[in-house]
């Protein structure tokens, strides 16, 4: 009976999205005039492919958008490794994420964007590529992309499987838990991110056999490449900051930077020398920081412009896309955003504590919670988790007031994400490999 009324939603879904067809093409055009998709590469979002299929199997990884993407690459990087008779596909739906994961993808993998989920797309899409296996990233969860893979008898995996507290509400109500039960009745792999996602899949009448756990994929943060000219410019600015007192502030959302600007204020009247490094979310937000200091006559340095730190100057904004990881390099602090405003949900802790900075991060970390509490876990000085303004700059003054203190939670920090990243690529390998790929290309 259920199957029978997931199979009748699916049905409406399907009928819905092939009438709102020519509407998406439209919207689709509209973002591309304001900038949101690739200027050439858009057409791709409708299934038209830019470049050949290669004979013989094929993996296609997909990912949103950029933490999910980065964190996709180790796994791909292993699935190359041991496996290079495949071809792999990477998909990412966002143009930001496309700037900074074509740099980092192994030689051969093929770049497209995600197809829509229409059906006219996403068989024109799968019919091209002809995947023998799909593995999606963390909540992508389409209903004609894994209906007609299913249909084509293509094996479907879902890694760092998670489902937000608002889509499992939505999902879990009597109307559509029929429609995400015979979704995910399709896979035959999903790795969920936490114990308690684990129980909300089950909640979502997941399979029990199909779910395994494997850690965190997003504690696998990897050395990437950059250019002669990246590098130098990097080392340009460790230079320019060696002298100076400095404190990071990451993936700020629009609203933060008021928190982060008063917490320099009152940071700057005990530390003149102090530099905050500003790195937006996105980059034209870094653009309008800027430009709002200079109106208020603040001394500003912005990053695409080359800027130097000059006496005098306090602040960097930086507004470039790909650097932060070696800009954590630069700074033993890192406060990390998309964290202090209701409606947040976190980033990415990890990357920071790699880097050995002192990790500090808002009270609205969404699905990062179970990262910052598995860190704290094992040392309770990796996290600084803060609830508001007031706290962090209470935080931030007792790092830079006590070099032990600050060198306590740097340690701690690196040591927590070393213990919680050992072997997890490993780990999905091998259930991709069994699960998935074994039956997949047999």
């Amino acid at each position: 009976m259920a199957a029978t009324k997931g199979k009748l939603l699916y049905g409406i879904y399907r009928a819905l999205s092939y009438g709102l067809s020519p509407w998406l093409y439209l919207h689709l055009r509209w973002r591309k005039h304001l900038g949101l998709e690739h200027p050439l590469r858009w057409p791709e979002r409708l299934g038209s492919a830019s470049l050949p299929r290669p004979p013989g199997p094929l993996l296609w990884f997909h990912a949103v958008s950029l933490g999910e993407g980065v964190a996709a690459i180790p796994v791909i990087k292993e699935c190359a490794q041991r496996r290079p008779d495949l071809t792999i596909l990477m998909t990412t739906t966002t143009v930001s994420a496309f700037e900074v994961i074509k740099n980092r993808l192994p030689s051969g993998i093929i770049y497209q964007f995600a197809p829509l989920d229409t059906p006219t797309v996403m068989d024109a899409f799968l019919s091209y590529w002809k995947p023998n296996a799909i593995v999606i990233m963390e909540s992508e969860l389409w209903p004609n992309l894994i209906m007609d893979a299913s249909r084509k008898g293509i094996a479907l995996a879902l890694l760092n499987a998670r489902v937000s507290a608002k889509s499992f509400k939505h999902w879990s109500r009597p109307l559509l838990l029929p429609l995400i039960s015979l979704m995910l009745s399709k896979f035959s792999l999903i790795v969920p991110l936490s114990t308690m996602q684990a129980i909300n899949f089950q909640l979502l009448h997941a399979p029990p056999f199909i779910i395994n756990f494997s850690g965190d994929l997003k504690f696998a943060v990897e050395e990437f490449d950059i250019s002669e000219g990246e590098m130098n410019s990097i080392e340009g600015l460790k230079i320019q900051l060696a002298q100076r007192r400095v404190w990071m502030a990451s993936s700020i959302h629009k609203g933060e930077e008021e928190v982060i600007l008063n917490v320099h204020k009152v940071l700057m009247q005990v530390h003149p020398d102090l530099v905050t490094i500003i790195v937006p979310r996105h980059p034209q937000h870094g653009q309008e920081i800027a430009q709002n200091l200079k109106k208020e006559g603040k001394s500003v340095a912005l990053r695409s412009q080359r800027d130097k730190l000059l006496p005098g100057t306090n602040i960097y904004v930086v507004d470039t896309l790909g650097e932060l990881r070696h800009l954590y390099k630069l700074t033993p602090m890192a406060v990390i955003g998309g964290s202090f405003l209701p409606g947040f949900a976190g980033h990415n802790i990890s990357e920071a504590a790699a880097a050995g900075c002192a990790v500090l991060t808002g009270p609205y970390v969404g699905h990062f919670s179970r990262m910052v509490l598995e860190m704290q876990r094992l040392n309770p000085l990796s996290v600084l988790q803060v609830c508001g303004q007031l706290e962090l700059e209470e935080a931030l003054q007792n790092l830079l007031r006590d070099d032990k203190v600050l060198e306590a939670h740097r340690a701690a920090a690196k040591q927590a994400y070393h213990a919680l990243s050992s072997g997890i690529v490993a780990r999905v390998w091998n259930l991709l490999n069994h699960q998935v790929l074994q039956r997949a290309l047999s």
